[in-house]
């Protein structure tokens, strides 16, 4: 389960951001301040954040400095303004992504999963139930022998495989491919494409071990290490 570091000040906004990425499996630690932002990360270790930038007690941009200094993971800046100048800043200092108030829900998760994406550690190599995957090289082995996954299977394959211990809804999944295709993808076609990533990934296609399906919610990965 990643788990995303949320520093906003506004408590309507916060409540609603910590519902949302909670019921997309995330695990979610809020703070307000800058000075509460501090003391969070000196014990705690997250996979992302999401910062405002105007805080009561200073600005996101230090918040980030800290963040990138202390644990180098992706940041997504929140922003009422959408001026040039805070996103240039931002960027300049490191920020990984910016995302204007108001925003809409699926494209912030669709811009999370991007930046997760993105931040898997070089060298990570995982096996599942015979599944070879090394997220540096983007080669997939299945007992042994390469497997050839489209860009769009691959990305979905990423998706599990970044978040070993979440269930991951089909709306989530909507994003994923969405973002990855730039084009809309329906549920039809999300049926489809796990189809399809089952028939090359799995032993038995039939009876799935790696992409296993949690009824009336959507998936989740099978063992790790099987």
């Amino acid at each position: 389960m990643s788990h995303i570091f949320l520093v906003e000040d506004d408590k309507a906004i916060a409540k609603n951001l910590i519902l949302l990425l909670r019921s997309e499996g995330f695990e979610v630690t809020h703070a307000s301040t800058r000075a509460e932002a501090f003391n969070v990360l000196e014990g705690n270790k997250f996979d992302l954040a999401l910062v405002d930038i105007s805080l009561p007690d200073g600005n996101g941009f230090t918040v980030c400095t800290e963040i990138k200094d202390t644990q180098d993971i992706p940041v997504i800046f929140l922003t009422a303004s959408g001026d040039e100048a805070s996103v240039v800043t931002g960027l300049n200092m490191g920020a990984d992504d910016y995302i204007t108030k108001p925003f809409r829900p699926r494209e912030l998760i669709a811009r999370i999963g991007t930046a997760l994406r993105k931040s898997v550690r070089s060298g990570a190599a995982i096996e599942i139930c015979g599944l070879q995957v090394d997220t540096a090289s983007g080669v997939v082995k299945k007992d042994g022998r390469e497997v050839f996954l489209s860009a769009l299977e691959y990305r979905l394959l990423l998706v599990f495989v970044n978040n070993p211990k979440s269930i991951i809804t089909r709306g989530r999944l909507l994003d994923e491919l969405w973002d990855a295709a730039g084009e809309f993808v329906n549920d039809n076609t999300l049926t489809v494409y796990i189809k399809r990533l089952r028939e090359k990934i799995e032993r038995d296609p039939a009876n799935p071990q790696i992409i296993l399906t949690v009824r009336g919610t959507g998936y989740r990965l099978g063992g790790v290490n099987a």
